[in-house]
């Protein structure tokens, strides 16, 4: 059931998307060749519960980490571990909180160095496809509009769409309905009422959608083995505009 929140339960999914956003920058400042994948879950753990929260990934249907960090390949989902960062690597951190009775989650991909070009743009049009959906993202709309808005946008630099996977709603739950795909057609899906809360998060391939799931059960990873990026915002409907919860601004306020 799609279902619209109060301004009361908007107010604490901010708190939440507050310090999901803060916890993503500080792990940025870590990203770095050399660093492991396993160091950078133990920082965003640690700033988690520094300011009250929980790591609601952890343990969530037998997940055995506080984030996800998915490197080059993998989609999401993957497992932080002793996998050491090099130079043009890029990891997607994936984060979620419990705070309040409620849920906080967003996702950034960071470049590890210097990456090549494709890989920049890889980054940068993921990035902007995100922004897209979230235009798309008022009352009245529809799902479909979302989809549409990220699939037209990347589909236009020849990268793909992963249809396997997709956003959704948000609240005490950390997903609820509706799904939020990133491709689709206008004018077609389920409504999105004013105050509905949802994560919009391309998942977008440098080569061909096709995906697989690692032996693990978690990861999925590109099936050509090319590189495939990730961003996630949690923003409410509103009328005209979408108003976002969770940014990238403490991110990018430190970067070089």
């Amino acid at each position: 059931m799609v279902k619209p929140k109060t301004e009361e339960e908007i107010a604490l999914l901010r708190e939440n998307a507050i310090i999901v956003s803060k916890t993503l920058a500080e792990v940025g400042k870590w990203v770095a060749p050399g660093v492991t994948t396993a160091r950078l879950n133990e920082v965003a753990e640690t700033f988690i519960r520094d300011h009250g929260a929980i790591p609601s990934f952890l343990g969530f249907e037998g997940f055995p980490a506080a984030t996800c960090m998915s490197v080059n390949d993998v989609v999401v989902h993957g497992f932080p571990s002793d996998y050491v960062l090099k130079e043009g690597d890029i990891v997607s951190a994936d984060i979620g909180t419990l705070y309040k009775g409620y849920n906080g989650d967003s996702a950034y991909t960071f470049p590890v160095g210097e990456v090549d070009a494709a890989t920049r743009k890889l980054l940068d049009v993921t990035k902007a496809s995100l922004y897209k959906g979230i235009e798309a993202a008022v009352a009245g709309a529809r799902t479909g509009d979302i989809g549409h808005a990220v699939q037209s946008y990347v589909e236009s630099f020849g990268f793909s769409v992963v249809r396997e996977l997709e956003g959704h709603g948000l609240g005490r739950k950390m997903h609820e309905a509706p799904g939020i795909p990133n491709y689709g057609r206008q004018g077609h899906g389920p409504i999105l009422p004013e105050g509905l809360v949802i994560c919009i998060e391309p998942m977008i391939n440098a080569g061909g959608r096709g995906v697989y799931l690692a032996r693990n059960g978690w990861a999925v990873h590109t099936s050509d083995h090319k590189k495939s990026a990730h961003y996630e915002l949690t923003v409410v409907v509103r009328r005209g505009k979408a108003e976002q919860l969770s940014t990238f601004d403490y991110i990018e306020s430190t970067e070089k």
